[in-house]
């Protein structure tokens, strides 16, 4: 049996593939493979991680979350971004959330106590979230530069503000507070 090592060659220094310039290396160079992690590979270490001390509910969250990615990635046929994993998971935090109030209206505490754990699981790998006062800071400045001082600028400010808040804030939240200001101005 012959194993055949996929290594990156250089075409200058070898003379049988000279005249194949237009081949690129298998794989990207090595400067941008060990760049920072993203939070996609971040997130499979975790599971690596949690495989190896046997938290059995901490890999059952993190298969869930990269289950999840993995289904976006298939039907999409994309690579996700660290921008496209933050919606994901603020998608899943508000379904936790949903699902929590539920499970706590309807006097489930086993079921609660599971969704609150996912829940935090999940925001550990967020951006710390802005404070109210820096929502507010956020907000006026978008009304200034969108030059909004009525209703139908709300899409202009929301728009403004979830390029800079995405991933910290409850953007729910946020367009209550953008229609409050835009009503008094």
């Amino acid at each position: 049996m012959t194993l055949i090592a996929l290594l990156p060659f250089n075409t200058a220094s070898d003379p049988y593939r000279s005249s194949c310039t237009s081949l690129s290396p298998p794989f990207p160079e090595p400067s941008r493979r060990f760049m920072s992690a993203s939070l996609k590979d971040r997130l499979q270490n975790d599971v690596k991680d949690a495989m190896r001390a046997r938290a059995k509910q901490t890999l059952g969250t993190l298969r869930l979350i990269m289950a999840e990615l993995k289904r976006r990635e298939v039907d999409e046929r994309i690579e996700l971004s660290d921008q496209d994993v933050l919606l994901i998971l603020e998608k899943m935090v508000k379904q936790r959330r949903d699902s929590l109030s539920q499970y706590l209206a309807a006097d489930r505490q086993d079921l609660a106590d599971q969704e609150q754990f996912e829940l935090d699981l999940i925001a550990q790998y967020l951006p710390e979230p802005l404070s109210d006062e820096a929502v507010l800071t956020l907000i006026e400045e978008a009304i200034e530069a969108a030059g909004a001082r009525e209703m139908s600028k709300m899409g202009q400010v929301m728009g403004w503000v979830k390029d800079r808040a995405q991933g910290r804030a409850d953007m729910a939240k946020v367009g209550q507070l953008v229609k409050a200001q835009l009503s008094q101005g």
